[in-house]
C-alpha cells in the first residue's frame, strides 16, 4: 500500500508540473525558453528573472533568422547579450533582432528581459530566410542597430507615422553583404520595392489577449498579404516613412513586407502596433478617452439635430453648424486656448451665428441667403462623405491645392443643383445634418468610424502636413449599426416633413411683413377688438406698475378723507 500511495503522488506531482508549464509556456527554473522556427510562443517575463531563448536545429538553407517580441503596452528588451549595448539591442512593445547565420552554425541565443514593476505577457517567433530573400534593415543609417528590421512609430492627435530602414539583398552564409549605396542598378538593393500593410483590431476592444492572437496574422508574408489591405508600394526612391491618420482608442497593426522583383522572393519587417492614446495616462487614456466637455457639447448638439430632423424646415437652425465649425478652425488655429474653452467659444459662435441667419431672414425675408447657407453644409457633408471613400487616398488629393478646390465645387454645387426646388432642399438638409449630429453624439460614448467622416477635414483644415495621411478607418459591425441608425432617421425626419408641408406655402410666411401688416390692419379697422388694445409701451408700463403695487405696504383700515369742519 506504501509503495502505492508514492506512486499515485509521483503521478499527480508530474500532472501539475506539465499543467503549470502549459499555463506559463516557460521553464523559470532552469532560466531559458527553446523555440521553434515559425512558432508562436506565449510566456510571461518578470523583472527579476530575465529569460534566455533558445532556438536549435536551424536549417542549413538558412542565412539569417528574424527573432521578434509582442506586448501591448509595457517594454520589453531583447539583445544578443547579457550585456546590452544599442548596436545589439532594442527595447519597446514590438521589437525584433536579425542574426545572421555562420557556416555551419546551427543554434542561436537571445537574452530577454522587463524593466516593469508588473509582469509582462509577451508573444515571440523566430523565422528563417534564405540567401535569396532580401535582408528587412539591411541597409540601416539612421538607427542604433547595425540591421534594422523595426518600424519605429509615432502619433498625435492628428497623424500616425511610420519610418523604417530600407532592405538589403540578400546574400550566402559567410559571404559579405553587398554595399548599400554604390549602384542603382538591377544588381544592387535599389531594385527592392516595399508594400506598407495595415490591419484593424476589433472596434471598442483593448484587450491584451485579442492584441496578440491578432498580431499572429501580421508576422509572416502569406498572412499579411490575406488578412491585411496594402495602401501603398514605395520604391527605393520614395521615404520610408509613411503617415496614417491617428484612430484614437483605435487598435492597428502595421507592417512592411519588402520584395526583390527580380528574385521573386519577400521578407516582412517586425510589425507594430498602436491604439494612438497611452494605456498609463492619468488624463485620457484608452479606458477613458470621452471628455466630459465632449460629452455634454455633442449631447446638446444631438438634441438640436433631432429637432431640425423632424422640425427644421420651420426653424432655420443651420446656421449654428455654419458659424460653429469655422468659428472652431480660426480659434484652433490661431489661438493656443484649451480645448473646453473652445469648445465653450465654438457653441457662443455657434449661436451667435443661428440668431443671425434667423433674425436676417425674420426682418429682410431674404430667403436665398439663408438656402444658401443650408445648402452649403449638405454640401460640405456631401464633399466629406466623398473623401471618405478610397477616392481621397488618390495621390492627387495629396496636394492642399487640389484638394480644396475639388471639396469647394462639390460643397457648393450641392445648393446650385437644388436652386430651382428650394423646399427639397430645405428638407433634405435638416434630415441628413440634423441625423449626422446624433451619431456624432454617439461617438462621444462609443467610437465609430463615422465620425471621422467629418473630423478627417477638420483634421487637414487645423494641421498642415495632414495632407500625406491615409485615412483609412475600420468599418465594422457596430459601425453598420449606426450607419442604419442614422439612414433610419434621416429618412424618418424627411418624409414626415414632406407630408407635414403637402398643401402649404413652400416656406414659412416672412415674419416681419405679417407683424407690419397686422399692425396697420388694427389701426385702421374700428370694429377690430384688438384696436382698443393699448400701446406696447403702455401695456409693459402698466404691468410694470402692477408688480409695484405687490411690494407696497398695505395702508391702515379707517377714514381716509379729512373731515369736514
Amino acid at each position: 500500500m506504501g509503495l502505492l500511495r508514492l506512486l499515485v503522488l509521483a503521478v499527480l506531482a508530474s500532472e501539475r508540473s506539465t499543467a503549470g508549464g502549459a499555463e506559463t509556456v516557460g521553464n523559470s527554473s532552469q532560466g531559458f525558453l527553446e523555440f521553434s522556427v515559425g512558432k508562436f510562443r506565449y510566456f510571461e517575463l518578470n523583472r527579476l528573472f530575465p529569460e534566455e531563448a533558445i532556438l536549435r536545429h536551424i536549417s542549413s538553407n538558412a542565412t539569417f533568422l528574424i527573432f521578434q517580441i509582442h506586448s501591448q503596452y509595457r517594454n520589453t528588451t531583447l539583445s544578443f547579450s547579457e550585456t546590452l549595448l544599442p548596436n545589439t539591442s532594442g527595447t519597446g512593445n514590438d521589437k525584433g533582432l536579425v542574426f545572421i547565420l555562420r557556416p555551419e552554425q546551427s543554434m542561436c541565443t537571445w537574452y530577454l528581459e522587463t524593466t516593469d514593476a508588473e509582469p509582462v505577457q509577451n508573444v515571440a517567433i523566430p523565422l528563417s530566410y534564405s540567401e535569396r530573400d532580401p535582408i528587412p534593415g539591411g541597409c540601416n543609417l539612421e538607427f542604433d542597430l547595425d540591421i534594422d528590421p523595426n518600424i519605429y512609430l509615432e502619433y498625435n492627435f492628428f497623424e500616425t507615422t511610420i519610418e523604417f530602414a530600407p532592405a538589403n539583398l540578400g546574400y550566402a552564409r559567410g559571404a559579405d553583404p553587398p554595399p548599400c549605396d554604390v549602384g542603382t542598378g538591377r544588381d544592387f538593393r535599389w531594385r527592392l520595392q516595399y508594400d506598407v500593410y495595415q490591419y484593424f483590431l476589433p472596434e471598442n476592444d483593448l484587450t491584451e489577449d485579442v492584441l496578440l492572437q491578432h498580431m499572429q496574422r501580421m508576422v509572416q508574408v502569406p498572412e499579411v498579404k490575406a488578412n491585411a489591405v496594402k495602401l501603398v508600394t514605395l520604391t527605393a526612391d520614395d521615404k520610408t516613412r509613411v503617415s496614417f491618420s491617428s484612430l484614437r482608442g483605435q487598435g492597428v497593426i502595421y507592417n512592411v513586407i519588402v520584395r526583390d522583383p527580380f528574385l521573386n522572393t519577400s521578407a516582412a519587417y517586425v510589425p507594430a502596433h498602436t491604439y494612438a492614446c497611452s494605456f498609463e495616462a492619468v488624463e485620457g487614456n484608452c479606458a477613458s478617452l470621452g471628455r466630459v466637455s465632449t460629452k455634454v457639447f455633442f449631447t446638446l448638439f444631438a438634441m438640436l439635430g433631432l429637432f431640425i430632423c423632424f422640425f427644421g424646415h420651420r426653424f432655420w437652425k443651420t446656421g449654428f453648424i455654419f458659424m460653429g465649425f469655422f468659428f472652431y478652425i480660426l480659434v484652433t488655429r490661431l489661438t493656443p486656448v484649451k480645448y473646453d474653452v473652445r469648445l465653450i467659444l465654438t457653441a457662443v459662435a455657434g449661436t451667435i451665428g443661428g440668431i443671425f441667419l434667423v433674425a436676417t431672414w425674420w426682418r429682410f425675408g431674404v430667403l436665398l441667403l439663408c438656402m444658401l447657407c443650408v445648402g452649403l453644409v449638405l454640401g460640405f457633408l456631401t464633399a466629406s462623405v466623398t473623401f471618405f471613400t478610397p477616392l481621397g487616398n488618390i495621390k492627387v488629393f495629396r496636394d492642399d491645392g487640389v484638394f480644396w478646390v475639388t471639396f469647394s465645387c462639390i460643397a457648393v454645387l450641392i445648393p446650385v443643383v437644388f436652386m430651382g426646388c428650394l423646399r427639397i432642399l430645405n428638407i433634405l438638409s435638416c434630415g441628413i445634418i440634423g441625423s449626422y449630429a446624433v451619431v456624432l453624439a454617439i461617438d462621444s460614448y462609443m467610437s465609430t468610424s463615422l465620425s471621422y467622416i467629418t473630423l478627417n477635414v477638420l483634421r487637414r483644415a487645423l494641421h498642415t502636413d495632414f495632407h500625406r495621411a491615409f485615412t483609412n478607418v475600420p468599418f465594422q459591425n457596430n459601425d453598420f449599426v449606426i450607419l442604419a441608425v442614422w439612414g433610419m432617421l434621416a429618412v424618418s425626419g424627411i418624409t414626415l416633413q414632406i407630408r407635414r408641408e403637402r398643401g402649404r406655402p413652400f416656406f414659412p410666411p416672412h415674419p416681419y411683413k405679417m407683424w407690419k401688416q397686422e399692425r396697420e390692419r388694427r389701426v385702421t379697422n374700428i370694429l377690430d377688438p384688438s384696436y382698443h388694445i393699448p400701446p406696447l409701451r403702455e401695456r409693459l408700463y402698466g404691468r410694470l406698475t402692477q408688480i409695484k403695487e405687490l411690494f407696497q405696504e398695505e395702508q391702515p383700515a379707517g377714514e381716509r378723507t379729512p373731515l369736514l369742519l
